[in-house]
């Protein structure tokens, strides 16, 4: 795909991000017949995969691109990695934000220097107007959280590092909401082995690139609930197109699906993942007739979320 390089992504980032580690559990492996190698991005710096994308962009851009800083709109991961990658390259980061963000993820944004813009919108489909009139007052670079061949190649990285931990993997999945990570994640992998399989995982609730995929047409994301809040973007015209060549299907979970999920993973794994990144291990253990047997790479995105609103206490 043209612009994207993951392998000159990872020689561009290394020494800035962190190599994850990679476990397995007995527990997952009984419960869905297959053996599972779990990718922790939540162990990434700022908690996220997004910073291995960030970084990569950021620290390719010429000095007079970075001289006004950089500008991007996001949930709050990606706005997190952002800032950090720009305080690494010594210039300013604008970040816009919903309101609806959790506070966790904005206060976090915020220590690492960023500087946020709320916007008061329905879903995150409006973000970019306000994300243009603070563009326009900086003269700032936009790093898109998923509609750019560097932040591609960045996430891309994540499943580098995972293939060569496990060279033997006949399967991986990730979880899909603009589609930087699983077409990074897809290409890495097909780079390396063309006939390993490639899902994705979404929520119900947030559906479009499961409807996309079927239908072979782009739809928006609509204004979604779900617990899940880094999986509400919209794929795009790029991400799509990679997905359709790529990617064997889309999983979409439930919200309780997810939250289980997310609850098992820290009582039996001990280790804090976010519900976005739960929801491939939900997407495994929900289709076990498509991974029954398999050795199969999981990627855990993140381990952000808000400690005052736990997922299985979202549905109570």
């Amino acid at each position: 795909m043209q612009g994207i390089d993951v392998q000159e992504a990872a020689a561009r980032i290394r020494g800035h991000v962190h190599r994850t580690p990679v476990l397995t559990s007995s527990y997952f492996n009984a419960l869905t017949d297959a053996r599972l190698f779990f990718k922790c991005e939540n162990f990434q710096r700022i908690g996220a995969f997004k910073f291995r994308g960030a970084s990569n962009a950021i620290l390719a851009l010429s000095d007079e691109h970075a001289r006004n800083g950089v500008i991007t709109l996001s949930s709050g991961n990606h706005g997190q990695a952002v800032a950090l990658a720009a305080r690494i390259r010594g210039i300013p980061a604008y970040i816009v934000m919903p309101e609806s963000a959790p506070a966790a993820k904005r206060k976090a944004v915020e220590g690492y220097g960023g500087l946020v813009t709320l916007a008061r919108v329905k879903s995150i489909e409006e973000l970019p107007a306000t994300m243009e009139k603070v563009k326009a007052e900086t003269g700032a670079t936009l790093i898109h959280p998923f509609d750019d061949p560097k932040v591609i190649s960045g996430q891309g990285t994540a499943t580098l590092e995972l293939l060569k931990d496990v060279p033997n993997l006949n399967v991986v999945i990730a979880p899909v909401s603009g589609g930087s990570l699983l077409s990074g994640t897809s290409i890495a992998a097909k780079n390396i082995n063309k006939s390993i399989q490639l899902w994705g995982a979404e929520p119900e609730m947030a559906d479009d690139a499961f409807r996309s995929l079927r239908d072979g047409v782009r739809y928006p994301a609509t204004d979604s609930k779900t617990m899940a809040d880094g999986l509400r973007a919209s794929l795009s015209e790029r991400t799509f197109a990679i997905l359709r060549e790529n990617v064997n299907g889309i999983i979409p979970v439930s919200e309780r699906e997810i939250a289980d999920t997310t609850r098992s993973i820290w009582e039996r794994m001990k280790i804090v993942v976010e519900p976005s990144g739960a929801v491939p291990l939900a997407a495994v253990i929900k289709r076990p007739d498509a991974f029954r047997g398999q050795r199969v790479g999981v990627i855990f995105s993140g381990g952000n979320l808000d400690l005052d609103r736990l997922p299985w206490m979202q549905l109570e």
